[in-house]
């Protein structure tokens, strides 16, 4: 990742309109900032949260509340609960988010 022509600035996370997503179950809830290529989000799972495909995609991900389980496509499982973060590389290994309490995520991609 390579962070250029991105000025200062601040976010005030709780003025950005929510996108509502549908999960295989439950809703997440997306607030988006894009800067260049970087794609940065505070994202809200609700209890009972099941992510609807497996994503390939690179993250750094922080969970800030709640409970995060994720799961790798080779049946590896990890459960991040506040303070604790992931990070992966593009094509690196497929996961999936499930989040049975809901969680609240910020996410780098």
């Amino acid at each position: 990742m390579r962070l250029s022509d991105i000025p200062f600035g601040t976010t005030d996370w709780t003025r950005l309109e929510a996108t509502e997503h549908k999960g295989e179950t439950g809703l997440a809830y997306w607030r988006t900032q894009t800067f260049g290529e970087i794609r940065v989000r505070m994202v809200e799972y609700s209890p009972g949260y099941a992510a609807d495909h497996w994503c390939s995609k690179g993250h750094i991900l922080l969970c800030i509340e709640g409970e995060l389980d994720t799961e790798l496509a080779d049946g590896r499982r990890f459960t991040l609960t506040p303070g604790m973060s992931y990070q992966v590389a593009d094509n690196d290994a497929p996961h999936r988010s499930v989040s049975a309490v809901g969680a609240k995520l910020f996410i780098v991609d």
